[in-house]
């Protein structure tokens, strides 16, 4: 079955380096790309047309490995509209237009798959989607950003600054020259609201999510609760309340020695799903990389190709009025440093003028302390 592939970077490339070594029974027809890549392997291939990939009706399944939003919408729904199978690693398009683009797929009897779009070459999605359908699930807790993770162990375990631990993620290019999608959240905050869509059946939009970065975490905080065996962690989290409302946040947590994500560490990535029936399951790996993210895209692009006259059934609806619950209003834990409360509302003292509250909304809480804190950070319910 022919292949396009738009987008020749780490993971377009990658997705090509695959097919091309791999007995898949796909190849790749077409590269599309704006730049000039002299000399390599694949140059037969390359345009710089989109409509050469359109019109061509050869073309079965496009890969989108561009990112952004413009042009890939356009180019995404109009391969949709011509009855091309579309597979994506572009969490910001999923993210942002994913339910136009799953209901374009659904009236043209094709699939819009996007397994790399979270976790990279984690298996999330698809579990997810059809090994946990049995299951009403309860929450959905990750560590879903490889560029903090590495940055706030590096903090953890060298009792490194931030500001040095981000230069190293530089230099090893773990992060980008402007990082700011990564350490303020919002690359976290993107995946959250795809995995809360298909957990719990309508769009989430990330501008609707309370998101918070790492940047205010200090080595004070990290070896407060070091001292009781937790880590501070930037968590996304997706939660059903009993009202049947969400409570939707990315923000640093800290994660109990007890919790399988507190081990996590270095650029690797987890997500913690619980469903009434199988309790936590845990999805672990790296969430980022050429090969681990193209082996996820690719898979996605056999699954088209075995079920190219038969839709997979991923689907969600509309996004809800007051489905999201305002954050301050859900009750957790909560680490608090610099500031002083009653005592019968502390479970636990720490060192440097730090303790961990008893579950109580982050409004009423702050009600109660004297002074504006140094350091609050949720306490993860993972």
């Amino acid at each position: 079955m022919n292949v396009a592939v738009m987008g020749y970077g780490t993971v377009g490339s990658g997705v090509v380096e695959i097919i091309n070594r791999k007995d898949l029974g796909l190849t790749v027809k077409y590269i599309l790309d704006l730049r000039e890549f002299p000399g390599d392997e694949n140059a037969a291939k390359f345009t710089k047309d989109f409509n050469d990939i359109l019109n061509d009706e050869t073309v079965k399944i496009v890969i989108e490995t561009m990112g952004g939003q413009n042009p890939t919408f356009d180019f995404v729904s109009k391969c949709l509209q011509a009855k091309k199978h579309v597979v994506t690693s572009n969490k910001e398009l999923v993210a942002e237009k994913g339910l136009e683009l799953i209901t374009l797929a659904k009236e043209n009897n094709v699939n819009f798959m996007f397994e790399a779009a979270v976790g990279g070459g984690i298996p999330v999605i698809r579990p997810l989607t059809f090994c946990m359908r049995a299951n009403n699930i309860r929450s959905v807790n990750g560590i879903l950003n490889g560029t903090t993770n590495f940055i706030l162990t590096k903090m953890i375990r060298e009792n490194m600054s931030f500001e040095d631990a981000l230069k190293i993620a530089q230099a090893n290019g773990y992060a980008e020259k402007d990082p700011t999608a990564d350490v303020e959240g919002h690359d976290a905050c993107r995946k959250i609201c795809i995995l809360a869509a298909l957990a719990f059946g309508n769009h989430v939009y990330p501008k609707d999510v309370h998101c918070e970065g790492i940047t205010k975490i200090t080595l004070e905080d990290v070896a407060n609760v070091a001292g009781k065996g937790a880590a501070i962690k930037l968590i996304g989290t997706a939660e059903k309340l009993a009202d049947g409302r969400l409570y939707i946040i990315v923000s640093p947590a800290v994660v109990k020695a007890e919790s399988q994500l507190s081990a996590v560490s270095d650029v690797f990535n987890a997500v913690e799903v619980d469903g009434d029936a199988t309790d936590q399951v845990l999805f672990y790996g790296k969430g980022a990389g050429k090969l681990p993210t193209a082996s996820a895209v690719v898979a996605d692009a056999l699954d088209c190709a075995e079920h190219d006259a038969v839709r997979r059934p991923i689907f969600w609806g509309p996004e809800k009025p007051d489905l999201i619950a305002d954050y301050r209003e859900v009750e957790n834990e909560y680490y608090v440093r610099g500031a002083s409360l009653d005592a019968s509302l502390i479970s636990e003292t720490l060192g440097n003028d730090a303790f961990i509250t008893k579950p109580i909304t982050e409004n009423n809480l702050r009600a109660k302390l004297s002074g504006e804190p140094k350091s609050l950070i949720r306490v993860a319910k993972c």
